[in-house]
């Protein structure tokens, strides 16, 4: 590639769900000749499945090699020696690429890792903080830094009034934590990704102006931002980049022939997909609930339970279980099952990578969101963007099998579902269309590489 026009050096948080919608970005970089490096640390490197063989991969230290996250044994004690560690490592990186004769012009990273931030500037590199969430989440966050909101959890339906939205929102609808230590860490980052905000030259949000309007308008006046979403393998959108059919990087082996052999096998628009995503955890209760609520839908259903949340389904749930009405897998490949006709609805976590995949491509949500930004998306969902219900809790915090039940129901069979359904095709004909030449998204990606290559 001596003929690249910028050199873009790529900094995600080490779980899947932030690398992805960034490895998609570079993508979309690299087909308008931009060089991309993407540093991921030594720990997920040595625990993937598989790897992405469309960019140059190198890779840094957090400063825990062997277990990452988990040796770490607190949140504090990770994110304290990923900057220390990785703020070396990192410039030890861009350092290499110079002496290999191929600087670097600017960091994108992911702002849980603000420190990179500061790594560019003593490399006078241009930097780009890269969003993974949506803009209202971030919106919320960035009220919780400026100590406008506080995200302390309530049990009342006090109705809360965010700037930047244009009605009150419940507090069941913004971003939750489970009152601990370690959550109020967590809350601390996430307020901690706006510390620096003002010293980078662009931020990046995964997501498109139709679909937020009005919140990405008010964040504009605030920050320089552009909507780079939906970033999802073009195969599903706009088809422009051929060879870009999948993500090409998991943690997880998907049982793909298994899952399509039986989709293959199902009536159109008939099965529910459930998956709650790579690192959610449900309760052995909740999964006990989900486990009757599936079975008395009388709908034929395709569920994804991770091989370490397995002991938690009922006794015999799986033995009991027949062909033609449900599989149980331990990992799929999500967008191709979201993309197949058999498949009538999706219920989520709603976790914003999962939202924007259901977006894209069309297909209706029951949304039983668990924490963080879940809420918030279901919100979005359910009221705005109104491509789907949302299962309520109980005040045990469980969602009972006759609520999963009487949603699947609604979204499946009722006259409400037919709407969803049409709101659906809407926005998945707009996500399409962003992503497009001349599309809102396409455009702010443009304008990003010009911008680049006058700084190169």
């Amino acid at each position: 590639m001596t003929t690249h026009k910028a050199h873009c050096l790529m900094l995600p948080y080490p779980f899947q769900g932030h690398i992805n919608p960034m490895l998609q970005f570079a993508k979309r970089l690299q087909s308008k000749r931009v060089k991309i490096t993407i540093a991921l640390t030594k720990f997920f490197l040595k625990n993937m499945k598989e790897l992405p063989t469309s960019v140059s991969i190198e890779a840094i230290s957090d400063g825990y090699d062997d277990g990452g996250r988990d040796q770490a044994g607190s949140f504090v004690a990770y994110v304290t020696r990923f900057k220390e560690v990785g703020s070396d490592t990192l410039s030890q990186l861009i350092q290499k690429l110079e002496n290999c004769g191929c600087p670097v012009n600017c960091i994108v990273y992911d702002p849980f890792l603000p420190w990179a931030v500061e790594v560019a500037k003593n490399f006078e590199l241009v930097s780009a903080a890269f969003f993974t969430q949506n803009c209202a989440v971030d919106n919320i966050y960035y009220h919780v830094h400026k100590g406008v909101i506080k995200l302390t959890p309530t049990k009342n339906d006090e109705e809360i009034l965010i700037p930047g939205f244009s009605s009150t929102i419940e507090a069941s609808d913004v971003p939750s934590f489970v009152i601990s230590p370690e959550a109020e860490r967590i809350l601390e980052m996430l307020a901690n990704q706006f510390s620096n905000l003002d010293k980078v030259d662009w931020v990046l949000i995964n997501s498109f102006h139709e679909l937020e309007k009005e919140v990405i308008d008010w964040m504009s006046k605030i920050y320089p931002i552009k909507t780079i979403g939906p970033t999802i393998p073009s195969i599903y959108l706009d088809k422009r980049l051929h060879d870009d059919k999948k993500y090409g990087l998991s943690i997880f082996k998907p049982m793909t022939n298994e899952c399509l052999n039986w989709l293959n096998h199902q009536p159109i628009s008939s099965v529910v997909y459930v998956s709650f995503g790579s690192i959610t955890n449900l309760e052995t209760e909740q999964m006990e609930e989900l486990a009757w609520g599936l079975k008395n839908s009388n709908n034929n259903f395709l569920w994804v339970v991770r091989s370490t949340e397995e002991s938690k389904l009922p006794k015999n749930f799986i033995e009991e279980l027949t062909i033609e009405k449900g599989l149980v897998v331990s990992w799929c490949p999500q967008l191709q099952v979201l993309e197949h006709e058999s498949i009538g609805c999706f219920l989520t976590h709603c976790g914003w990578n999962s939202t924007l995949e259901a977006i894209s491509l069309g297909v209706p949500m029951v949304a039983m969101p668990q924490w963080t930004d879940q809420p918030t998306n279901a919100k979005f969902v359910k009221d705005v963007w109104e491509i789907g219900v949302r299962a309520k809790q109980d005040e045990k915090g469980i969602v009972r099998r006759e609520v999963i039940e009487e949603c699947i129901k609604l979204v499946m069979e009722e006259e409400k579902g037919k709407l969803i359904r049409e709101n659906a095709k809407k926005w998945k004909e707009l996500a399409r269309n962003v992503v497009d030449e001349g599309g809102s998204s396409d455009k702010n990606i443009e304008e990003f590489v010009s911008n680049l290559v006058t700084i190169s």
